[in-house]
């Protein structure tokens, strides 16, 4: 005698139909998700799929609608930084409820290096995700690329300014940075650097514009200092660069919370007061903000909500809906806490 488990394994739609008194078209209907089934009809093979231990074959569904029901997430950042960044985590987030609403699987795809980008291109090519969203793109990005030649629903988080045809959601970090000097400047500081990052992303390049239109002739491009990422380490290096260049440093716009904390480390270790000798500033209002000493006064970017809109915004275009296309700036707010 078989087994619970393969009795299980090896029921079909037909047991479903035989235990439901229903068509196997019925049954099919209900599987599929289609209209047209009435609430009682789809309760009782819902029953009679959990009482026969019937496993839809998502494969052979998938070739029959041509959708796999799965949104691909590529993030260009290294392995490392995935797991340390809380922004992109919350984009994950919010990437997530949205899809697992609309009952699609999101797949985290990671670029990290040249040979990254051709194998998930390849996996794009695939036809395992029916659309993707995109974090984090670079300038002359090959993924980006690839997405608008297979014509394929996308959005990305950002604005890459070299990549048309791909839906965008994001923020004004022009007006975000500029707000938050200009903050810092009423504070009566003078000597005011900057710990730039990520200046071939549209993000990183427009913080810089912003941090410089606030400062005006008062821009000194001796005290800015920049990295590839927006990290930790990438704040420790910078702050010990901008020390090294101008002793007398009273004030710094970290481009990222995780930035701020690594150079407020710095901060303290040079003895330092913090907002006494220097006052710093960051941007995201991520965890790491509230886990610095003192708080971090940093910009709060709205990063689950534009994880759920760009998910929203795929789903919107696999719905032949034209509204999803075009770009969408959400607001962002400061947040004003003792580091400054």
């Amino acid at each position: 005698m078989p087994s619970e488990f393969a009795r299980r394994r090896s029921a079909t739609i037909h047991d479903v139909a035989a235990a439901s008194g229903l068509s196997r078209g019925t049954v099919s209907r209900v599987i599929n998700g289609e209209r047209y089934v009435s609430a009682e009809a789809r309760d009782s093979v819902m029953s009679a799929i959990a009482e026969v231990g019937y496993v839809p074959n998502t494969a052979a569904r998938n070739l029959k609608t041509k959708r796999s029901h799965a949104i691909g997430l590529i993030v260009h950042e290294p392995h490392s930084l995935f797991l340390e960044d809380p922004n992109i985590g919350a984009i994950l987030l919010g990437t997530n409820s949205v899809l697992s609403a609309a009952d699609y699987q999101l797949v985290s795809l990671i670029v990290d290096s040249e040979r990254d980008s051709d194998r998930v291109a390849e996996y794009l090519r695939g036809g395992f995700v029916d659309g993707v969203i995109i974090i984090s793109a670079r300038e002359n990005d090959p993924i980006g690329r690839a997405v608008v030649a297979m014509g394929i629903p996308a959005a990305f988080v950002g604005h890459p300014p070299d990549i048309d045809g791909i839906a965008y959601v994001g923020i004004d970090n022009v007006q975000a940075a500029e707000a938050i000097t200009t903050r810092l400047l009423h504070t009566g500081r003078r000597r005011v650097g900057m710990i730039a990052s990520a200046l071939d992303r549209d993000s990183g390049r427009d913080r810089v514009a912003g941090f410089r239109a606030a400062l005006g002739d008062g821009f000194d491009p001796a005290l800015v200092v920049d990295y590839p990422l927006y990290s930790y380490d990438s704040g420790v290096e910078g702050m010990r660069r901008l020390l090294d260049r101008a002793p007398d440093i009273d004030g710094v716009f970290a481009a990222s919370d995780a930035i701020a904390a690594g150079a407020m480390d710095v901060l303290r270790a040079a003895g330092r007061s913090v907002p006494k000798d220097v006052g710093i500033v960051g941007f995201d209002d991520s965890a790491w903000a509230l886990r610095c000493q003192p708080p971090l006064s940093t910009v709060r970017q709205p990063a689950g909500d534009l994880g759920r809109m760009a998910a929203q915004r795929v789903l919107d275009q696999l719905d032949g809906r034209e509204s999803a296309m075009g770009g969408t700036f959400l607001e962002t707010v400061i947040a004003w806490r003792e580091s400054a």
